[in-house]
């Protein structure tokens, strides 16, 4: 309240400017301006956390030469524009981390609000806009699956499949790589944080087993197996990402964008995304352990000792639990009602909406007392992905209805029209572009939402099939990940265990996002053909 009042009797100039033409300038001043005003004041700065002052500038200065420099182009509506400068501004602070990706999502909303960008005669109106993201569906499926996965490791449910997969083929190196690879195969289609699967689940069980067979950082062993294992542990989870809509974040923002972008003509179901990625994305699986054992052989090859370290920790983990049986029933129910399959065998009447089925799912686990709503109160996570997404899909929905990505893929389109190109160069071209230029985010989502959109109407408009197009794209958005130590929530927490050098990370992402884009391409393009996608 204090700092309120601070701000409140000290920002009459500021209070008059939000309401001229330049309310978006004033504002930024105010948020510039703020930790010195307040260190002068008598706050404390190490009790604050304020805006980071170079990735804020950076982002300000983008946000301001959009707004006010570059003048409109031909085409284009003024508030189109002006959503723009706060998009790009917003997306600046979110890859150079201005502030906690949550709090950067609130200060969009209340721009998109103040500035009413979106309904310049209509403040309400646009207020209404701002918040529209929270009404969203699949924002809500996210945040209660989420939730949900939360389950797997208070039961200890994640770390027993893992450990039953290394009991039955542990004997070789290779061997605790399929394994690690069919364990979070199985989490993958309940478990929408591929960071929790990854980094939180795998990541520990993977790092149990290399401890134990000897293979540390600090006694230089990590190349005995922990390095090959690091690797594979991560580049499991770009590819487990792109195999179900439930299994990354971005998939249901990507399924949105698709529907918006092709008029609703292509609409993907739970089950049409998983049918389409099974066959290319067991393919990478089994093809992504042979490449990194190649590129990075472990020095241990033969590991006896490894399921029978896998089998006392199961031991330990005793008998299956009611817990973990309530776990699996409720993650069984899930998969049945997201598949569709009542439906199939007894009718529409029970077809049941992917994000009430979520719902279904997390009051069972709250009713059975498997959760408890201070389990789900404390998962920040969750709720800060509702936040966030909420206002990354607003923005990206407002731009496609005021025009902007209309414009912007009609602008690529013609670039690469002009190469003389036919459908598939410039398709080919358009995703390497998409793919690649991943090694500038540090957020799949931030990458999705910027460029998705525009990638998708202007493969259309070049004469690409849209249900080709569109697939390629989504899964692009998460074979992506396994470029760099950032790419995602979960390289950091792998790369941060110490087995692999910032060389052999880069280099193992960089052919195994060539490989797997090969995979997905042709031979994910044929399986498609073959079910008449496209």
């Amino acid at each position: 309240m204090a700092l309120l009042t601070y701000i409140i009797e000290n920002d009459a100039p500021h209070s008059q400017a939000m309401r001229a033409p330049s309310a978006i300038a004033a504002l930024f001043s105010i948020l510039l301006e703020m930790p010195i005003r307040l260190e002068k004041s008598g706050y404390v700065m190490d009790t604050l956390t304020p805006l980071r002052p170079v990735p804020s500038l950076c982002a300000v200065a983008a946000a301001l030469i959009i707004w006010f420099l570059i003048p409109v182009p031909a085409g284009v509506a003024a508030n189109a524009w002006q959503l723009l400068a706060l998009f790009v501004g917003t997306i600046i602070a979110i890859i150079g981390k201005a502030m906690p990706i949550g709090a950067v999502a609130v200060i969009a909303i209340a721009l998109v609000a103040v500035t009413s960008v979106t309904h310049p005669d209509d403040p309400g109106a646009a207020l209404d806009d701002a918040l529209s993201g929270f009404s969203n569906q699949l924002i809500w499926l996210i945040g209660f699956s989420i939730m949900i996965s939360l389950s797997l490791n208070k039961t200890g449910l994640g770390a027993r499949i893992g450990y039953y997969f290394i009991s039955l083929f542990g004997k070789k190196t290779l061997g605790i790589a399929y394994a690690l690879t069919l364990a979070e195969l199985t989490l993958a289609p309940i478990t929408p944080s591929n960071t929790a699967r990854g980094g939180g689940i795998i990541h520990p069980i993977m790092k149990s087993i290399a401890e134990s067979l000897g293979s540390k950082p600090e006694l230089n062993t990590s190349g005995t197996m922990g390095r090959y294992l690091s690797l594979v542990n991560y580049n499991i989870n770009p590819i487990t990402s792109a195999m179900f809509i439930t299994s990354t974040a971005s998939n249901p923002l990507i399924v949105s964008l698709i529907a918006k972008g092709t008029a609703g003509s292509v609409e993907l179901s739970w089950s049409m995304w998983a049918v389409a990625a099974l066959v290319p994305g067991l393919c990478s699986l089994f093809v992504m352990p042979l490449v990194v054992y190649l590129l990075y052989p472990p020095e241990v090859k033969s590991t006896p000792d490894a399921p029978r370290f896998a089998r006392d920790k199961l031991q330990e983990l005793g008998a299956l639990t009611l817990p973990e049986k309530i776990t699996l029933a409720v993650f069984t129910l899930l998969l049945l009602l997201w598949a569709g399959i009542p439906a199939m065998i007894f009718g529409p009447a029970l077809t049941v909406n992917p994000t009430t089925a979520a719902l279904i799912g997390l009051a069972a686990l709250l009713a059975t007392g498997v959760l408890s709503w201070q389990d789900v109160l404390k998962h920040k996570g969750a709720w800060d992905t509702v936040v966030w997404f909420s206002a990354l899909v607003m923005m990206a929905s407002f731009l496609g209805k005021l025009g902007l990505i209309d414009w912007l893929s009609q602008t690529v389109g013609k670039g690469i029209d002009q190469m003389g190109m036919s459908w598939v160069g410039g398709t080919v071209l358009l995703i390497i572009i998409y793919l690649y230029s991943h090694y500038f985010f540090a957020s799949t989502i931030a990458h999705v939402t910027a460029m998705f959109a525009a990638f998708l109407t202007a493969g259309i408009a070049l004469g690409a099939p849209p249900a080709l197009l569109a697939l390629i794209l989504a899964f692009s958005s998460s074979l992506m990940m396994s470029l760099t130590h950032y790419g995602t929530g979960t390289a950091p927490i792998i790369f941060g265990s110490n087995y692999v050098t910032l060389g052999e990370w880069w280099k193992t992402g960089f052919v195994m996002s060539a490989i797997n884009l090969l995979i997905w391409m042709v031979i994910g393009g044929a399986w498609w053909k073959w079910l008449g996608y496209w």
